[in-house]
C-alpha cells in the first residue's frame, strides 16, 4: 500500500455549526464513496476553513460519523487570500491505499466545483 493525498472542498451555506457539520459530513463521505474508502485505511485528516466560518469546528461534526471515533482529525485556517472563494471548507485526507494517484478520486461541492474544474468529480 502507498500513502496517498485526497483532497476535498465544499462551501458552506451560513456560518452555523449546523451548516459547517453537514457540509464537512457531506464532503468526508462522499470522498468515502467516490473512493471506496474505508475509514480504517485513514492516517489523517485534516481540515481547514475560511475566516468567515467561525461558529464550529468542521471536526467535532466529523467525529459523530461511524468510524471516527480512532481517526486523527485537525483543524486549520486558511490563509485569508484577497478574492479568494467565501465559506470554503477544505479537507486533505492522508490515506493507505492500493490506488494509483491517478485513480483518486477528490471531491469539489457545490460552490467549491470552480476550484478545480480539471478534477471535480461532483
Amino acid at each position: 500500500m502507498a500513502m496517498r493525498g485526497i483532497r476535498g472542498a465544499t462551501t458552506v451555506e451560513e456560518n452555523t455549526q449546523a451548516a459547517i457539520w453537514q457540509a464537512a459530513q457531506e464532503m468526508v463521505q462522499a470522498i468515502l464513496e467516490e473512493n471506496a474508502l474505508p475509514t480504517e485505511q485513514i492516517g489523517a485528516c485534516i481540515f481547514s476553513m475560511t475566516e468567515d466560518l467561525t461558529a464550529a469546528f468542521p471536526t467535532a461534526g466529523v467525529r459523530q460519523l461511524a468510524g471516527f471515533d480512532l481517526v486523527p482529525l485537525f483543524d486549520a485556517r486558511q490563509c485569508a487570500v484577497e478574492g479568494s472563494l467565501p465559506r470554503c471548507l477544505r479537507v486533505l485526507l492522508l490515506v493507505e491505499t492500493e490506488q494509483s494517484q491517478r485513480a483518486i478520486h477528490h471531491v469539489y461541492l457545490h460552490g467549491a466545483a470552480t476550484l478545480r474544474p480539471d478534477i471535480a468529480r461532483r
